[in-house]
This record gives structure tokens, sequence and C-alpha cells, in this order.
């Protein structure tokens, strides 16, 4: 599994929601799913964790993204990156 990662500071979670859910930069049209988390002590902060089926997929969902400027309506605080899963366990 490949993964790309991206920590943002959004203004208004919903108004960024609609933006993301609607994919204007087609960065997730081969993504196999998506994980939002928002921080319990700042909400405003997101964690966006997108899933592909291989690095290559992740890579060019990457660079679609940051080609299209869309990341300019936010505060990143770090990525997108690329990552692979390492490890996995569950309780």
């Amino acid at each position: 599994m490949t993964f790309m990662l991206t920590r943002v500071r959004v203004d208004d979670y919903e108004v960024w929601k609609r933006t993301f859910d609607s994919d204007p930069a087609g960065a997730r049209k081969t993504a196999k799913g998506h994980r939002i988390l928002r921080s319990a002590e700042e909400p405003d902060e997101l964690f966006v964790q997108v899933e592909f089926e291989s690095p290559e997929d992740a890579s060019a969902a990457r660079d679609k993204l940051l080609g299209s400027g869309i990341l300019d309506r936010v505060d990143i605080k770090s990525g997108p990156t690329v990552a692979e899963l390492a490890d996995l366990v569950t309780y």
C-alpha cells in the first residue's frame, strides 16, 4: 500500500471538505480510498491520508495536486508526501 499524506490547517472545514470532495485537481482519480483526521485540540488542523495502489499512482497524484495550485488555499503544515506502508498492527 502507498499513501499520500498531507497535514493542513483550514479556515472552514465544511468549505474545505466540499472542495476536497469535488477533487478539482483530479488527484484522487486512481485512489483506493482516503481518511481525514481532525486534531482533537485544534479542529482546523487536518491530517489527510489518501491510499493508492502503487508509488507511481501516488506520485502522479501528488504532482497533479501540486500543479493545480489548490493547495494555495490552505496552510500546509507538511506534505504532500508519498509514503509506503512499513508495518500494520491491529488490536
